[in-house]
């Protein structure tokens, strides 16, 4: 079994919000895949590997709460580079999923999930949407498996269709959608085999129709609703990412998207809903009142032009905020370090936007808008508890061992005063010395355990000029 006393670290920044983000001592100790002491000057045990963090900052293994990683292969495409949303969907993830087979799908996955893993990444809600009757590979095996092989906790997060979309009519885009009945199947058998529930569970599943107000006919979201909750399963699914959601709702439903879920009993704790950004101050008060959580994707959403979520404001107010880093083709990249340096400038400029003359206005009042350790925070623990992995996402006696190990010996980092907020305000990556998950170090000076690099680069060129011919 891995015992671990890991001593002398600069800082330790634990997740956790206020007074606890950080913790004023220097050790952690590892027994059974949890936390079992933290201190200062502990002494180590028999059979126990001492893993020496001086110089470094240690942090909670971040949780991604939406990702795509399918889309690791189709980063920097040209037709779309220059795109908003919906012709960029066309042009970029509708047009090359065909071209996704197991093979593919399997490089895709690893390829995200390492680079996720690369910037301190333990916990991924990966969104897969291509499925679809007659598939001859069970795509949430695939993930699954490439997830559990790396080390790392991972929950599906079940997408697809019954109906298809206006933006897919064109011939050359479409897929062929399930029946309710098969997709409601598919989530049963995948979440009887996949799905774990209680302390430390390694792996989830949810049910995510990939955009609830297109995806499923009206009278198909009350019986979604009903059927994941009876499996014990969250929802997911996104939602308000550009204005054509409102005009979408409007037009069909005469109602806002959020007064929309409201009426097919799609809000609540045990959901939580992808970008966000377009919301009524009407649409934040039911938010925040449900609880129902949001996946901020600060990146993706000034890729696609979608505009700024309004992540402070729903957390001020109650509603649950994580971090997700969206699709590497509407972010060209899967690094969560840049979605957080990101997400804390983003805010604090947003901030600034706001700003008015006195004595009309506040000044220059707002730049701790979002602070450093608010945005660890929802990169952890709130985005742990939003996903439902109990006992996970923040440093603790008692909770998961996930976390990494940041070593802050680059020039980036040279002459910072505060050690423990320089992988968030200095931008780039910083190297991991160990990342550690369940306990377990699964990453050791920036190289997964057992993976070959320089091949992964190899099979990723290949695949990127097979899908050239499509």
């Amino acid at each position: 079994m891995n015992r671990y006393l890991i001593r002398n670290a600069t800082a330790i920044m634990t997740g956790q919000s206020g007074d606890k983000a950080r913790s004023p001592v220097s050790d952690i100790r590892i027994e059974n895949g949890v936390i079992t002491e933290m201190g200062t000057g502990l002494r180590p045990a028999p059979a126990e590997q001492q893993l020496d963090a001086d110089g470094c900052v240690i942090y909670p293994g971040f949780v991604n709460t939406h990702h795509h990683l399918f889309q690791s292969l189709l980063k920097g495409i040209p037709s779309g580079i220059h795109l908003t949303l919906s012709p960029w969907l066309q042009a970029v993830p509708f047009s090359y999923r065909r071209g996704f087979d197991e093979k593919r799908l399997r490089i895709a996955a690893r390829i995200g999930l390492v680079e996720l893993m690369r910037s301190g990444c333990t916990t991924v809600a990966d969104h897969h949407y291509l499925f679809q009757p007659g598939q001859d590979f069970d795509a949430a095996a695939i993930l699954f498996e490439e997830a559990r092989t790396l080390g790392m906790r991972f929950m599906l997060l079940r997408g697809g269709a019954t109906v298809t979309r206006k933006l897919e009519e064109h011939e050359r885009l479409q897929q062929a959608t399930e029946t309710l009945d098969q997709m409601l199947a598919s989530v049963q058998a995948t979440a009887s085999h996949f799905h774990q529930n209680g302390p430390l569970a390694m792996s989830k599943v949810a049910v995510a129709p990939t955009s609830v107000h297109v995806s499923l006919p009206t009278q198909e979201l009350k019986e979604v609703a009903r059927a994941a909750r009876s499996m014990g399963l969250r929802l997911h699914s996104h939602m308000s990412e550009s204005v054509a959601y409102i005009e979408h709702c409007r037009e069909r439903f005469d109602c806002l998207p959020i007064e929309y879920l409201a009426r097919n009993e799609w809000l609540g704790p045990d959901v939580w809903l992808a970008h966000l950004v377009h919301l009524s101050p009407a649409e934040i008060r039911m938010l925040s009142e449900t609880r129902t959580g949001l996946a901020h994707c600060p990146q993706s959403n000034a890729r696609l032009a979608d505009g700024i979520a309004p992540a402070t404001m729903l957390a001020r107010m109650g509603a649950p905020v994580g971090m997700g880093v969206d699709g590497a083709a509407s972010n060209e990249a899967a690094d969560m370090i840049s979605e957080l340096h990101f997400a804390w400038l983003l805010h604090r400029a947003q901030a600034g936007t706001l700003a008015r003359a006195r004595p009309e206005g506040h000044g220059e009042e707002g730049g701790d808008a979002t602070t450093v350790e608010q945005i660890i925070h929802w990169a952890s623990q709130s985005g742990a508890q939003m996903l439902g992995f109990d006992g996970v996402g923040h440093l603790a006696p008692g909770m998961a061992a996930d976390l990494a190990v940041y070593a802050l010996d680059d020039p980036r980092y040279f002459g910072l005063h505060d050690l423990a907020i320089g992988p968030i305000v200095s931008g780039g990556r910083p190297p991991i010395k160990w990342l550690l998950c369940n306990g377990k170090i699964i990453l050791e000076n920036d190289k997964p355990m057992g993976l070959d690099l320089r091949l992964l680069g190899l099979q990723a060129k290949n695949e990127v000029q097979a899908l050239l011919t499509l």
